[in-house]
């Protein structure tokens, strides 16, 4: 496999594994929100202070939370997992609080301009696959059972 082909494949596993995550996190907002307002679904105007709704926040802090612990000490979440990647060090070893905390923080930043397209142009440009985030924490992205991006 060719070196762009495999960084584009990695690309669309990240993406597709992003996906992933939102679709299990899913599986307890929408109960959430059903408890919480007695709808699936709340629209824009039933926020009681927009992004700032209690609610909004409760979601923000666990989705960062599950990407910041599952990271650091798994090295994987659902969705990564699901398609056979992780986050690694330089050596492949798990990144621990502080570089997933970094990691993940940063993720603010590959969302812009919206939809995390600095974030893909970067890991697409990126001969480590890296976006922002990933440089700045020194992680990588890589397939699972390897290290050092040899097999174990």
């Amino acid at each position: 496999m060719s070196t762009v082909l495999g960084r584009r494949m990695m690309l669309l596993r990240r993406g597709i594994g992003f996906l992933l995550d939102f679709l299990f996190l899913s599986i307890f907002f929408f109960p959430a929100t059903y408890l919480y307002s007695g709808k699936w679904v709340m629209g824009p105007e039933e926020h009681l202070w927009g992004i700032s709704d209690p609610i909004c926040l409760v979601f923000l802090f666990t989705i960062f939370a599950y990407f910041i612990f599952m990271e650091a000490y798994i090295g994987w979440t659902i969705g990564k997992r699901i398609l056979s990647i992780r986050v690694g060090d330089e050596a492949g070893n798990k990144i621990g609080l502080s570089r997933s905390l970094l990691r993940n923080l940063l993720r603010l930043v590959d969302g812009l301009p919206a939809l995390n397209i600095l974030g893909i142009v970067l890991i697409a440009c990126s001969a480590e696959g890296q976006r922002f985030g990933d440089h700045i924490a020194k992680t990588y992205v890589i397939r699972s059972g390897r290290i050092g991006g040899q097999n174990m």
